[in-house]
């Protein structure tokens, strides 16, 4: 069974940096697209970053230049380096792995920034 665990969550001032880390572990098949994506209160989940196994990479707009996501494949490790946080990034961070036909998610990790 292929479990995700992130790390790497907390409070930080605006201005500060955080990365956070998803292990995938229980895969047996190659990993397609790992990504991360955050949900704050009252609002719909929505993507901030996703990598290939290859390497490439998509931003939200909202994060492009602040954030940086990169992947392990020997580890099946995915990582978000987020610098020049803002308030507005304050949210739960997901990450997820597509796996063949299938998507795993973990379970989240809060992310929060104080003005």
């Amino acid at each position: 069974q292929v479990h995700l665990v992130e790390s790497g969550g907390g409070l930080v001032q605006a201005g500060g940096s955080l990365r956070l880390s998803c292990a995938a572990s229980g895969i047996k098949f190659s990993i397609n697209t790992m990504s991360w994506l955050r949900q704050a209160p009252g609002k719909q989940r929505e993507l901030v970053a996703g990598i290939t196994s290859g390497g490439s990479t998509n931003y939200a707009d909202s994060v492009k230049g602040r954030f940086t996501i990169s992947i392990d494949n020997a580890k099946n490790t995915v990582y978000l380096q987020m610098n020049s946080l803002k308030p507005e990034d304050t949210a739960v961070y997901y990450c997820n792995a597509l796996v063949g036909p299938y998507v795993h998610w973990g379970q989240g990790t809060q992310v929060t920034v104080s003005s």
